[in-house]
């Protein structure tokens, strides 16, 4: 489904990353894990077109995404959720999970996707009206994930869905984020918790300075005592 093949992306003179190659079949979720700065988020905004690469290529559902602009990226199914659960926090709940469907794609479809987030996220449901801003830590990365879902993606990309909150919200977000994924949506993780990244995982790419340095299945980079004793403790 995604395919990125030698990436190389800067900011301005500094380059960040470095040969990056990865790719995520259809109905997988696979994780990116590595230390704070490694290049976990700049390589989900190079897939997003919000940093353009220097070289490379990057391919979804056979469109060269390095000529699409970032909006119609969004309407050839990618949507990101960045982290910290950002929403716009004056708007309602339902602005918030309207403005996800404002592609033309997901527009036509947008009662019977809302009753479907709200299936995923029933608090949702229950602050309609409320205003983003006002909602608790977890309930604003599920409104982030339910707008982002709003927007009918095939491939969702998650930047630090458990960034800031509790350990019993990580733990209901995580089966959360399982339940999209099992409704057929394949997802990219970019997750601090190295643990449950490579648990909840079918594979996994290491990233350290902007480098690929290891790949395999969740369960087999669980394994490695490299992996361990960097990430694990």
């Amino acid at each position: 489904m995604l395919k990125l093949t030698e990436i190389d992306t800067y900011y301005g003179d500094l380059q960040a990353l470095w040969g990056i190659s990865l790719e995520v079949k259809e109905g997988e979720m696979v994780s990116l894990i590595g230390p704070n700065g490694a290049g976990k988020t700049t390589t989900l905004q190079s897939i997003t077109g919000l940093l353009r690469p220097a070289r490379g290529n990057i391919s979804f559902d056979g469109h060269d995404l390095l000529k699409v602009p970032p909006d119609k990226i969004v309407d050839l199914g990618i949507s990101m959720v960045m982290e910290g659960g950002r929403v716009f926090a004056g708007m309602s709940v339902m602005e918030n999970l309207e403005l996800g469907a404002y592609g033309a794609r997901a527009r036509k479809d947008r009662a019977e996707t809302i009753e479907h987030v709200f299936e995923t996220f029933p608090r949702l449901k229950e602050r309609l009206t409320q205003r983003a801003g006002t909602l608790s830590g977890g309930e604003r990365q599920m409104l982030a994930i339910g707008r982002a879902m709003m927007s009918k993606p095939k491939l969702l990309m998650l930047d630090e869905p458990s960034f800031g909150l509790a350990p019993i919200l990580v733990d209901a977000i995580f089966e959360m984020v399982k339940g999209i994924n099992k409704q057929g949506v394949t997802i990219l993780l970019v997750e601090q918790n190295v643990r449950a990244a490579l648990e909840l995982a079918d594979r996994a790419y290491v990233i350290e300075n902007g480098r690929i340095v290891g790949e395999g299945s969740g369960e087999a980079l669980l394994s490695f005592e490299s992996v361990r004793s960097a990430y694990l403790g």
